[in-house]
């Protein structure tokens, strides 16, 4: 059953985790957010397809490439922070694949949103 299949949750790559490590031993803010993304985290490994769907046409080229994604979510953070992370899986397992986190700045710059 689709149900029933392993939930885990693992970084693109080791500098995103130590990225994330360094967070988790930084100032207040990065301090929090790193409870964000830990929260996030624990949220996926309950259910993968929690994060919003992205429309193909939003996905930055340089994602395609770098990370060769065929499905690409959003998790929304507190403070306007958000997760972007990809899923694969198979009839056993499913995997959600952080990618990287972004300031609502930066997400809607990288994903071509225009500012008002």
């Amino acid at each position: 059953m689709k149900n029933d299949r392993l939930k885990k949750v693992v970084f693109v790559d080791q500098s995103l985790y130590k990225s994330f490590l360094e967070l988790k031993s930084g100032k207040f803010e990065e301090k929090e957010l790193a409870s964000y993304i830990q929260r996030a985290i624990n949220d996926l490994k309950e259910n993968p397809f929690i994060g919003i769907k992205l429309p193909n046409r939003l996905w930055p080229k340089e994602y395609l490439q770098k990370f060769s994604i065929t499905n690409l979510r959003k998790y929304d953070l507190p403070n306007g922070w958000r997760l972007i992370y990809t899923l694969e899986g198979s009839d056993i397992e499913i995997v959600s694949i952080l990618l990287e986190w972004f300031s609502h700045k930066e997400y809607e710059r990288c994903f071509g949103y225009k500012s008002r």
